[in-house]
């Protein structure tokens, strides 16, 4: 038995400790399809959570806002301007 002063170790699963990261490409397409699946103009809505950092502007439905708080906001905007000028020059 191990004493209070002992140090303590978690061991996670290993299919916990190897989660894959998501890109904030593909954050962002989860996103959409939650807000868009539930109702809501996903556009005005991601504008809002990036403008504000108010993440009640995601749903949690299919762990939409938990993923996108886990991308840095600055990141998902680089993203979206990214994209668009990639497609739009």
């Amino acid at each position: 038995m191990t004493g209070i002063s002992d140090t303590q170790f978690i061991r996670l699963p290993q299919d916990t400790a190897a989660q894959i990261e998501l890109s904030p490409a593909e954050v962002l397409r989860k996103v959409y399809a939650a807000l868009k699946e539930k109702g809501y103009n996903p556009e005005t809505q991601i504008v809002g959570y990036i403008m504000s950092g108010d993440p009640t502007y995601i749903t949690n439905y299919q762990g939409a806002r938990a993923l996108v708080m886990k991308v840095e906001r600055d990141e998902l905007l680089t993203e979206m301007v990214h994209h668009y000028l990639g497609t739009a020059l």
